[in-house]
């Protein structure tokens, strides 16, 4: 997980416009979360992880292909960051009938990340 994108605004924008693999929007979310891959184990090392993520998942999840996953990562977006896409980016969503869940798992991801951005003062 090295190779990942920086957390810019470029970036969100690159995940909303699927232009970044879903491999990688997970491994972001990941890595933001704690989650760290131990190459020597062959393992997930949690300890940087929330307890509330880590207990119930143990291993990352699939943030583009679990709708429980993905409810749980909308949750934790403090609510002055909800709609950070919209506000910041000024992000007008996806046109009717040209997105489904993945699009809009794809889109709480991104307002995840950027959320996160803005918690931990990375300038957007």
């Amino acid at each position: 997980m090295s190779n990942l994108p920086p957390l810019t605004t470029e970036t969100i924008w690159a995940i909303l416009n699927e232009e970044i693999d879903d491999a990688t929007v997970n491994q972001l979310v990941w890595h933001c979360l704690g989650y760290r891959y131990d190459s020597s184990t062959g393992g997930w090392d949690t300890h940087q992880v929330a307890p509330e993520w880590r207990d119930e998942y143990p291993q990352p999840p699939d943030f583009i292909d679990s709708r429980p996953a993905t409810v749980k990562l909308t949750r934790s977006i403090p609510q002055e960051n909800k709609q950070s896409l919209k506000e910041k980016l000024g992000f007008k969503g996806y046109k009717i009938g040209e997105f489904g869940p993945r699009q809009t798992r794809r889109a709480t991801a991104a307002n995840w990340l950027l959320s996160y951005m803005q918690l931990n003062g990375i300038h957007l």
